[in-house]
């Protein structure tokens, strides 16, 4: 596994991007913005790669263009 695919927990992640947990589990509910992975039958887990990506997804460069 590459650094990059190092799995992180819901709260690694959110600390990581600058949000909330619930922020994360909202996503999660609503249709999964930020890809995530289920380990097992219920652990949930994300790749600092997949994180990276959602970063880079987010790029304006004006505050009027949609998302």
């Amino acid at each position: 596994m590459a650094i990059t695919d190092k799995l992180l927990t819901t709260k690694d992640a959110a600390e990581y991007l600058g949000v909330s947990k619930a922020f994360l589990e909202r996503d999660r509910w609503a249709g999964a913005r930020v890809q995530f992975i289920k380990v097992g039958g219920r652990a949930v887990r994300y790749r600092l790669s997949d994180l990276e990506q959602y970063i880079e997804r987010q790029i304006r460069h004006s505050t009027s263009e949609v998302a």
